[in-house]
């Protein structure tokens, strides 16, 4: 960010500096010769590379104006701070992003990242597979209208990060809704996350818990901890925070627990949206996500040559 970040506090005083994070309870801005943790309720405007944001605003969104795209780049970060809500009002909103993903094999759940129809999931739930559909519930006047998406394009997969990039081309598909991806960092161990997904098939499906660590080591790779209820149709689905934003990638359980749910942090999932292309998916190749040069061809020597070189 810009040097010339300013806090306007309640109390009609300002700070200004440089603002080096947003967490759930303050916000932590370098004022040159110290760090300073400002509390949330006491901002009453922050005035990002020159333009005014409210501190709070009014009520989530699910295509928030409130947000940042990096050129050439598929996904929205949020581009100030935003206010918490309740996990209703969240739901409310965000409902409408979150999808069920279907197989001939089986099913899990996914999220659009814009809306023209790009969405993630887990990259074991369309492993083998070319048949997908997508289930999505639409908000028509207030009435939620189920619609179910065949032409589903595999845009790029990720089989060790185990993420997989889709896109609907239906012609007649709609703009969808769509979610911003946060930072996982920005979270703290014991702050509140919740779910949406299709546990064994039950669409829709809400759990809120508690991060557990951060930083949980599986298989030579780090995940978030949850005490989130996930389970089997719940893979793909969003982890979000309080504020909306997706976390985290829901991806795996411990067998025989509870309470011990994990997903992928989302800065994994925008390194593999960043370098899409390095896992751009070969449909000559549906089983592996990268793709392969053709041996050469043996050259074919007049035969009297070909007898001297054996």
């Amino acid at each position: 960010m810009a040097a010339a970040d300013t806090l306007e506090l309640k109390d009609d005083a300002a700070i200004t500096g440089r603002i080096l994070a947003e967490k759930n309870e303050h916000v932590v801005i370098d004022v040159g010769y110290t760090v300073l943790m400002v509390p949330r309720d006491a901002i009453s405007k922050m005035s990002l590379k020159d333009k005014e944001t409210p501190a709070e605003p009014k009520g989530p969104n699910t295509t928030p104006p409130a947000s940042a795209q990096l050129p050439g780049s598929i996904y929205q970060n949020p581009s100030s701070l935003r206010r918490e809500s309740t996990v209703r009002e969240l739901v409310a909103t965000l409902g409408e992003a979150v999808v069920q993903v279907r197989t001939p094999s089986g099913l899990g759940s996914g999220f659009f990242i814009n809306e023209d129809g790009y969405l993630i999931t887990n990259f074991h739930v369309i492993e083998g597979e070319t048949q997908i559909s997508v289930e999505v519930y639409h908000n028509r006047n207030g009435q939620l209208e189920r619609r179910s998406y065949k032409q589903v394009r595999i845009v790029a997969m990720n089989k060790f990060a185990d993420l997989a990039l889709l896109k609907v081309t239906d012609e007649d598909a709609p703009k969808f809704s769509w979610v911003l991806l946060g930072e996982a960092a920005n979270l703290s161990v014991g702050d509140r996350v919740f779910a949406i997904g299709s546990p064994l098939g039950l669409e829709r499906t809400v759990t809120e818990g508690i991060l557990s660590t951060k930083t949980r080591q599986l298989q030579g790779e780090l995940y978030m901890q949850t005490t989130t209820q996930i389970n089997p149709g719940n893979s793909g689905g969003p982890l979000f925070n309080l504020r909306g934003e997706v976390v985290g990638v829901t991806n795996m359980k411990l067998t025989f627990s509870e309470g011990l749910g994990f997903a992928i942090p989302v800065e994994t999932v925008k390194y593999f949206l960043n370098n899409r292309d390095a896992y751009a998916y070969d449909s000559d190749n549906p089983s592996n996500p990268y793709r392969y040069l053709e041996p050469p061809s043996r050259v074919n020597l007049p035969e009297s040559e070909e007898s001297a070189n054996r």
